[in-house]
């Protein structure tokens, strides 16, 4: 665990550091958001925090090799597969920065996307088998690995992208997201007493290093917008972590992952399910404003001011506290699935129940309470 913790620091360090340097390199080729309608900014930010965040990412990984416990204990394979992942990263990165600069079409910005998950899948990083509640094994041929890994990823990535509408939002719910699923990780190990050292560990707890060091310079008033370079690179990172870890435990490893009391068959579904776990509040966002847009006869993929961080907005809380709630749908949903599946027992179950009521008062009472206040 320790050399995780370096891992996370190091990544956060870097990604910190290196956002001056992606903010001067914003301003000086012109990559910076201008204000518009459906926007919350009222002055132009620079954008490419993507940039940091892989920054730290590539240090994470770098310093991972050298860490006497990881270079050791981990096979090959680890370092191999998370190699290939921040490989597609950087690709999908400079997709990002592209658009950040000239403002790609989406059907150009889906072909980088695409581009990135076939990178994926050609190095072997793909969905292999699924273990299904009762111990059936579902193998999937080469194509349907790779036709699924391509529809998570994707979906992931676009998702993210969606979210990413208020200053902190995308890093803080992918933060959140990454180390919940780190949790699961090495959890499973510890229950399964194997190595410790997975890739999907790996991956997850840089990247919520990565996003917790960019975020200083992303709370409102952000000084520094992560652009698709960043949310399109956060969102393979995670979604690539998701897809590592199938391709590293054999059904024996994860059917056993309910060892210590919990439910055995959101075990067996969770290196599938989590990645949308952890964004249900994105990908909500998302479907929903598909099914908008497509209904008003307009292309999916056209811009509007309906998210909903939006609508938290309308209902009368702040751009921080709306980022705040948007943190804890984002955590109680990711944390809430990893604890539920991997443990049971009354104190479980009650602080899930806690945290949801607790998250739903804070999101509807809030602004009554405040408006009360201004009216006294």
């Amino acid at each position: 665990m320790r050399e995780y913790v370096v891992v996370f620091l190091v990544a956060m360090a870097v990604s910190y550091l290196l956002t001056v340097v992606a903010r001067e390199i914003a301003l000086r080729t012109g990559a910076v958001a201008r204000v518009r309608d459906r926007d919350v900014h009222d002055e132009p930010i620079p954008y490419l925090g993507g940039l940091a965040m892989l920054g730290g990412l590539v240090a994470a990984y770098l310093v991972a090799r050298e860490l006497p416990f990881l270079s050791t204990g981990a096979g090959e394979f680890v370092f191999r597969d998370a190699g290939v992942v921040i490989g597609a990263g950087a690709l999908i990165c400079a997709v990002g920065v592209l658009d950040d600069l000239f403002e790609l079409d989406a059907l150009t910005k889906l072909g980088g996307q695409l581009l990135a998950a076939g990178f994926l899948v050609a190095f072997g990083v793909q969905f292999y088998f699924f273990t299904v509640p009762g111990g059936e094994v579902f193998s999937l041929d080469a194509a349907q690995g790779a036709l699924l890994t391509g529809f998570l990823v994707i979906a992931t990535v676009n998702a993210v992208n969606f979210v990413d509408g208020l200053d902190g939002l995308a890093a803080g719910v992918v933060g959140i997201g990454a180390l919940a699923f780190f949790l699961y990780c090495y959890q499973l190990t510890s229950i399964n007493d194997t190595s410790r050292a997975t890739t999907a560990a790996l991956l997850t707890v840089a990247l919520a290093g990565a996003c917790a060091g960019f975020l200083p310079h992303n709370i409102n008033p952000a000084r520094l917008f992560m652009g698709d370079s960043g949310s399109m690179l956060i969102g393979l990172v995670l979604s690539a972590g998701a897809v590592t870890l199938t391709g590293q435990f054999n059904e024996v490893d994860l059917s056993q992952g309910s060892g210590a009391g919990g439910d055995a068959s959101l075990v067996l579904l969770l290196p599938i399910l989590l990645p949308v776990a952890i964004l249900v509040v994105p990908l909500l966002d998302l479907v929903l404003a598909v099914v908008r847009r497509t209904r008003a006869g307009r292309s999916p993929f056209a811009p509007d001011k309906q998210h909903l961080h939006h609508r938290l907005l309308e209902i009368g809380h702040s751009q921080r506290r709306a980022v705040f709630i948007m943190w804890l749908w984002a955590g109680l949903v990711a944390f809430g699935t990893v604890l539920v599946s991997l443990y049971s027992g009354p104190l479980v179950v009650g602080g899930v129940v806690a945290a949801t009521l607790f998250t739903v008062g804070l999101t509807f009472l809030l602004p009554r309470l405040h408006r009360a206040g201004l009216e006294a």
